[in-house]
């Protein structure tokens, strides 16, 4: 078996289309080279964690005093130079576990995040298995199909419990 040359012509349209992804992840990877306003690092914050009143809208969404009490608290710590993690665990101890829109990645939690790509990984697995056996379960003649087409070819009537009329149409 010999290998078949490679034309150019055929590999320009996978060249320019590698060109183009690595130019996308460059572009949409690169982040503003500015330093983040502490305004915007508070709304930020804020945006990760509930409202401890309305509990449906985050605390940079909701007008409820408590949710501006949160966003005072983050704008404060914001101040004093602590880090997100050191926000989000003092609003943690706080408020409770709760209070993050965003689970954590560990144990019961963890749940959250496990189990939707453990049913997809099951419901794909499902469908190859029931592709597999349709495919596989190919309809042969049964003995009462090959006695119908033996005796139609030796020119006898059907047998006396069937009628003569089954079949298509």
């Amino acid at each position: 078996m010999t290998a078949r040359p490679v034309r150019p012509r055929h590999l320009l349209p996978w060249l320019v289309m590698g060109v183009l992804l690595v130019t996308a992840f460059t572009v949409s990877s690169r982040r503003d080279s500015r330093p983040e306003t502490t305004q915007a690092r508070v709304k930020r914050v804020a945006s990760e964690v509930r409202c401890p009143t309305c509990r449906q809208l985050s605390a940079a969404e909701s007008d409820a005093p408590a949710a501006e009490a949160v966003r005072v608290a983050i704008a404060q710590r914001v101040e004093q130079g602590e880090s997100d993690k050191e926000i989000r665990g003092f609003l943690v101890s706080t408020y409770g576990d709760d209070i993050l829109l965003k689970p954590g990645g560990s144990g019961v939690a963890g749940l959250v995040w496990a189990l939707p790509v453990a049913a997809f990984v099951c419901a794909l697995a499902g469908l190859a298995i029931a592709f597999r056996r349709w495919h596989r379960a190919e309809a042969g003649p049964t003995a009462d199909d090959r006695a119908l087409v033996e005796r139609a070819l030796a020119g006898l009537p059907p047998s006396a419990g069937s009628s003569g009329n089954e079949g298509p149409g």
